[in-house]
């Protein structure tokens, strides 16, 4: 197994096709991200050209607490049902933390289902204790604690100023307003 890691737009037709099968199992309906977000795609494929786990990657900067920052967070992550439990879907996610973290972004921020959090710490990401991520945009906010939802906020710290400020995001709510397109990354 390998991974391949494309812009989003830049992915073969090939294995554009087969992760947009698999995500169809998870994530029903989606689409292309917004490119202000500069998508990039992350694909576990085998040596026959399966795709057993995707991701996607999404960038922008923020501010919190009146600081700039890069940030960087997963989206889409999918393992193919019939490869669950093989350790893919973790590969995959250390792989993109990894990546975030060489990518010059300052920290890595997404939220995730309650019951998939052990799966995200095992792959290297912390729980953001108390942490709420804010959506959608200014006028149309979209908060990961809205009803309905039952999410855990996942980070990383990758640049030494974002690991002095790691405890201004912990109890917080953190403004991330990716849009109308992803509107919770």
């Amino acid at each position: 197994m390998q991974i391949l890691t494309f812009a989003e737009e830049d992915v073969p037709t090939e294995l554009r096709a087969r992760a947009d099968a698999l995500r169809e199992q998870a994530w029903p309906g989606g689409g292309p991200h917004d490119p202000a977000l500069r998508p990039v795609t992350m694909l576990l494929v085998s040596p026959e050209g399966d795709v057993p786990a995707a991701l996607d990657i999404l960038s922008k900067r923020i501010t919190h607490g009146g600081r700039p920052y890069r940030a960087a967070g997963l989206s889409a992550v999918v393992t193919d049902v019939a490869h669950q439990g093989k350790g893919y879907g973790r590969r995959l996610v250390a792989a993109a933390r990894e990546a975030i973290g060489e990518s010059g972004a300052d920290l890595g921020l997404f939220t995730c289902d309650r019951p998939l959090r052990r799966f995200y710490e095992r792959a290297g990401w912390d729980v953001l204790e108390g942490a709420v991520l804010v959506g959608g945009t200014p006028g149309d906010p979209f908060p990961s604690d809205g009803p309905g939802f039952d999410k855990v906020t996942l980070a990383g710290f990758f640049t030494e100023r974002a690991k002095r400020d790691a405890g201004a995001f912990r109890h917080s709510r953190v403004e991330l307003y990716p849009g109308e397109t992803d509107r919770l990354w």
